[in-house]
């Protein structure tokens, strides 16, 4: 299974649109936060399974703050990152994790890149499909790739490259 992990669109379509393109097929689109009101028009362009939650420019949303996700035998606990305080670190969002007993946590917010594995736990970030922090400012998302009983596979991919 392939699966798209995407955050901080924040309402701009050309980065989504190119990653989706870049990217099709997959079985499912992960976004983590601060869509901006464009859910729907995201979902439209996946066609397929979309998971998406609240992040903190989302202010008028129904979407949850955060909930674990299952793809196959793996489990993801995905949220914005905002209410662990990603941008000073990542120890709280890290025992967050550890506690719950998932496989991964997802998260957006801080719009840098980042993949960190041990043996207990996977913490990742895919960046901004928009407004790219990081040294060199490069528009960058994460792709999964998941067999069945399987570990998985992530990989950060860059738009500008």
């Amino acid at each position: 299974m392939k699966v798209l992990i995407v955050s901080d669109t924040h309402g701009r379509h050309a980065g989504i649109e190119e990653a989706i393109q870049r990217e099709f097929p997959f079985q499912r689109l992960i976004h983590l936060g601060d869509a901006e009101g464009y859910e729907d028009y995201i979902a439209d362009l996946a066609e397929c399974p979309i998971d998406i939650v609240s992040g903190n420019n989302d202010f008028f949303s129904d979407l949850p703050d955060e909930k674990i996700v299952f793809i196959d035998d793996f489990r993801a606990l995905i949220t914005h990152g905002h209410m662990y305080g990603v941008s000073m670190g990542y120890q709280r969002i890290w025992e967050e994790g550890l506690e719950r007993g998932v496989d991964a946590v997802m998260f957006g917010h801080t719009h840098r890149p980042m993949l960190e594995e041990d043996e207990d736990l996977i913490l990742l970030n895919p960046g901004s499909l928009s407004y790219p922090r990081q040294k060199g400012r490069q528009r960058s998302y994460i792709v999964m790739e998941k067999e069945n009983g399987k570990k998985p596979t992530f990989e950060i991919r860059y738009l500008d490259e």
